[in-house]
């Protein structure tokens, strides 16, 4: 079940205000010119940020997501008749053919438990056409990011188009490595608030490489985040 934030349709409309510059998709475009896809996979595609970009480039792009109200967001976008969405996972989603799949936004961070990591690694595997690319992201989990999370607590209010000033709280509410749970706080507008609990897991780069080598495939690269230098591994990956 996603989160609510992504899943709740008051949250959906409101993410991509708060998640900000996305100066993390040139990585991800840079990586679609450099192996030259022409067919995309984007597992996890949230709102379509990526998605509409990628097709407003030409190529031919599946978006996949489990959240309906992220999807909704994501279909009423200037450009998103252009991409296939489907309601789904990446096991869900079956062969497609893609040159590369991505997995933007730290999405391989929500999958808690080894067989729905393994799961989903197999379905993007199965995605791929032979010797196709799978590119994602996840924080290094030597950096404890959610140190820097819980020291910085205070509201964040952005004026949402059509809503009015929306305020975002966070908390960390329990630190048991490898997971992190927090919550966001959402105050609308009249003084409704909606909650949102996550849970993340932190793999460091061996257990990662293990797990995509275990799922057929080879890792060409390990690569830092250039948005965010010495934060996040980048697992560049060929379907073996």
């Amino acid at each position: 079940m996603p989160d609510a934030i992504f899943a709740d349709s008051r949250l959906a409309v409101i993410y991509d205000v708060f998640d900000g510059d996305r100066g993390d998709l040139d990585l991800y475009l840079g990586v679609a010119d450099e192996f030259q896809a022409r067919a995309v996979l984007d597992v996890g595609c949230g709102t379509g940020c990526l998605a509409v970009l990628l097709a407003a480039a030409g190529r031919q792009v599946t978006g996949v997501d489990p959240a309906g109200a992220s999807l909704a967001v994501a279909r009423s976008k200037p450009g998103a008749e252009a991409v296939t969405w489907i309601h789904g996972d990446a096991t869900t989603v079956g062969a497609v053919a893609a040159d590369l799949a991505t997995m933007t936004g730290n999405v391989a961070q929500v999958f808690l438990d080894d067989e729905a990591w393994a799961a989903t690694l197999r379905g993007i595997h199965d995605a791929l056409r032979d010797g196709g690319v799978f590119v994602f992201e996840t924080r290094r989990p030597e950096r404890r990011a959610w140190e820097g999370w819980a020291a910085d607590p205070g509201p964040v209010v952005r004026d949402v188009p059509g809503i009015g000033p929306v305020e975002q709280r966070r908390e960390v509410t329990e630190v048991a490595p490898p997971f992190v749970s927090f919550r966001h706080t959402y105050t609308f507008p009249g003084g409704d608030r909606v909650h949102s609990d996550s849970t993340l897991r932190f793999r460091d780069r061996a257990e990662v490489e293990r797990s995509l080598v275990d799922a057929g495939f080879t890792v060409l690269d390990v690569r830092d985040a250039p948005d965010r230098p010495g934060l996040e591994f980048v697992f560049v990956a060929r379907k073996a």
